[in-house]
């Protein structure tokens, strides 16, 4: 694999003209992954106005980034997204392409391999070096296992984890060159027709101290009133749950912590009845000191846990309400 012209091309994600963190996390990995197939690393940023994105992703990285202009790209697309990329980086000679693995990066992340004819790896967590190349790690069978995979073909497309990599601390690094690119709008399907902010998250339980979490293990809805009287113990704390609870419209969607809901970092974590899917850890593994209390031993929760309780939870936390007098 020759390093001349061969490229390693990190996407960037961004909104409301801001970059993610996770941007930032993708050039960690792709430090990874690069040396060992020899390949240059660059970024790519995409929408109506990418100049000023670029400019500060080859400021801080120092990396050679393209400010790639798509007409009518105002907002996230999807679709819009994955047919400029499917043009573009055969251009740029891309033989590996990483996105996040968040729900903008599996909007085009699983086509734009099918439309490149990729090897496609999603949820990659880590990376380790073998004598054949880089092999890439990823949770399994709801986090209970883990995977080992390399491509047996090329191109390949990764998706990774967001938290799973650690980012280098913000820094000026030099400046890495931009180049601007415009391509004209795709010939889309579909077509965004308004954006409509979300409920964000409850702002209690961002700065909530300690944080008790409801996951499909409650059970029933009737037993999150046993969750609350445990938040009611602690001077600062919220009740919060995972994406499966407040789909089921338990508690609602500002409350939910993950993937698509908040992060969290609080002092103390109780995680009640979750398993500890990526979707859910990656939003509270910055939690100081965390309690799981879970009647499947393997659960996966228990991984990140400080304290593991094994125990039917509404006769735990009944006990634990008891001795506490609350």
């Amino acid at each position: 694999m020759s390093a001349a012209t061969k490229r390693l091309v990190v996407v960037a994600e961004h909104a409301q003209g801001r970059l993610a963190p996770v941007t930032w996390e993708l050039l960690a990995c792709a430090r990874q992954v690069a040396p060992a197939l020899e390949l240059e690393i660059t970024a790519v940023v995409l929408g109506q106005e990418p100049q000023p994105l670029a400019q500060e992703i080859a400021r801080r990285s120092g990396v050679k980034t393209w400010a790639v202009e798509v007409e009518g790209l105002a907002h996230f697309h999807g679709e819009a997204q994955r047919l400029a990329l499917a043009g573009l980086l055969p251009r740029l000679e891309a033989q590996v392409v990483l996105g996040a693995h968040s729900t903008s990066g599996l909007d085009w992340a699983p086509a734009l391999a099918t439309d490149l004819g990729a090897a496609y790896i999603p949820g990659v967590e880590s990376v380790s070096r073998g004598a054949d190349g880089p092999a890439f790690w990823r949770s399994a069978h709801f986090g209970k296992a883990r995977e080992k995979l390399t491509p047996e073909t090329w191109p390949l497309v990764l998706t990774v984890q967001p938290g799973a990599f650690e980012a280098a601390p913000p820094g000026e690094v030099g400046q890495g060159k931009v180049e601007a690119i415009r391509l004209s709008a795709p010939p889309c399907r579909t077509k965004v027709l308004e954006l409509v902010e979300g409920a964000g998250a409850d702002a209690g339980l961002g700065r909530a101290q300690v944080v008790v979490a409801a996951g499909r293990g409650v059970g029933e809805k009737e037993n999150l009133e046993l969750l609350r009287r445990v938040a009611g113990l602690f001077s600062s704390a919220a009740l919060a749950g995972s994406r499966p609870v407040c789909d089921l419209g338990w508690l609602g969607y500002g409350q939910q912590v993950g993937l698509t809901g908040a992060t969290v970092a609080p002092r103390l974590y109780l995680a009640c009845g979750i398993s500890g899917a990526l979707q859910h850890t990656v939003g509270m593994q910055g939690s100081g000191f965390v309690v799981a209390i879970n009647s499947d031993p393997q659960a996966a929760i228990f991984n990140l846990a400080d304290v593991c309780v094994v125990e039917d939870l509404t006769a735990f936390l009944s006990a634990l309400l008891e001795m506490a007098g609350g």
